[in-house]
């Protein structure tokens, strides 16, 4: 954002790019999990790097990118709850994240991904019961592993991608 809050057109387009980045590392390689009818994909390590470059405007690219896979892939429930669990991952990842710590910025996205186990479970405790809601907590905390993997590789560009974004 420049000095007076406003978001330049090149961090704009950074942002679309980013959430179109979620959007495909979200709905194209993935892993069916049958017990659940849903998937592990890679998409949680684009919303770290666009937490990572973007700040607060990496929340809106993970919202939407991750909602957007939900909507092209037929999960029409779970676009209003996806878009509010990653925006809220993005946002914990912003506010934890440690340009050079590597320590702490693989807690922060940790953590982040703990959030999304506690959103799935709790939305899908409501619509399914607690016990179709336990059976997804390894499958999501598999893909939050993932995340974290190549949320924490991302880190390596960050430093070469920030003079594109800035």
């Amino acid at each position: 954002m420049n000095t007076k809050g406003k978001l330049s057109v090149k961090q704009l387009a950074v942002a679309g790019v980013m959430a179109a980045l979620v959007f495909v590392m979200t709905y194209l390689p993935k892993v069916p999990v049958p017990i659940t009818g849903g998937y592990i994909h890679l998409g949680d390590g684009m919303i770290f790097l666009g937490a990572m470059l973007l700040g607060p405007v990496g929340i809106a690219s993970a919202a939407v990118g991750s909602a957007l896979s939900d909507l092209v892939g037929g999960y029409m429930v779970y676009i209003l709850p996806t878009f509010l669990i990653k925006g809220v991952m993005a946002l914990v990842a912003w506010k934890l994240y440690k340009p050079g710590n590597v320590l702490q910025t693989a807690l922060a996205f940790i953590l982040a991904e703990v959030v999304m186990v506690a959103g799935y479970f709790a939305f899908e405790a409501v619509m399914y019961g607690v016990a179709a809601a336990a059976g997804a907590i390894v499958p999501n905390a598999i893909q939050g592993l993932g995340g974290v993997v190549v949320g924490i590789l991302c880190m390596l560009l960050v430093p070469r991608l920030e003079k594109v974004v800035r």
